[in-house]
């Protein structure tokens, strides 16, 4: 089984080829940051990717980023996403996506050998696996707030709606067509159940609920 990994920790990086090789797992390639993930990912087709969350230059998102990235350009492509932290808009994103395995583990699992093993060979062969943390948040932010059903894309829209943006201009600076404007803000509008019989007030009620929720 081919697997390529996005981790600018050495250490970490090297630990895993280490467990990964002694187990019968081939690492393909070690990437430091995500441009180098996606050339990888492109050259060496794996049968599964690990990815940081966090990569150079901001450490902020760039991992998950590429992620789903690396899924659009590859569809079935499974993903383990390893973080220390739980990005709860990305990592429902990526839960969302049901073309291939995906999991999403906290790093302190790794320790747990067998387990982390058995999580790889699922999410490869198009399982899913979710740590029990990330679950727990993710479930607490969907009960008190709306919009985090929303999908990034959707809320870029949403948040240029609050602007006071129109379709056209929304199109314009996200480079999308204006029917795909249009299909992001009936998406909103469903999830955050607002009925089509509010025609004339569905955007200013969506508009109304991401600003409470920011």
């Amino acid at each position: 089984m081919r697997i390529v990994i996005a981790e600018d920790n050495v250490l970490l990086s090297s630990g895993l080829e280490l467990l990964l090789t002694a187990r019968g797992f081939h690492v393909a390639a070690i990437a430091q940051d995500a441009p180098g993930f996606i050339d990888a990912v492109d050259e060496h087709r794996p049968d599964l990717t690990i990815v940081d969350v966090r990569l150079p230059p901001s450490f902020r998102d760039e991992g998950i980023h590429a992620a789903l990235q690396a899924r659009r350009r590859h569809p079935g492509l499974p993903v383990l996403v390893l973080s220390q932290y739980v990005e709860q808009q990305y990592a429902g994103e990526l839960i969302s996506d049901e073309r291939g395995g995906v999991g999403y583990l906290l790093k302190d699992r790794v320790s747990r050998v067998s387990e982390f093993v058995d999580a790889l060979r699922r999410v490869a062969a198009g399982g899913t696996v979710m740590d029990p943390e990330v679950i727990a948040q993710l479930l607490t932010r969907s009960a008190r707030d709306p919009i985090a059903g929303l999908t990034p894309r959707e809320r870029q829209v949403l948040a240029l709606m609050a602007e006071g943006k129109d379709n056209t201009t929304i199109a314009a600076r996200l480079v999308i067509t204006e029917n795909a404007v249009h299909k992001h803000i009936g998406n909103i509008f469903a999830k955050l159940g607002l009925s089509p019989t509010d025609r004339g007030h569905r955007r200013v009620l969506a508009v109304l609920t991401y600003l409470s929720h920011r």
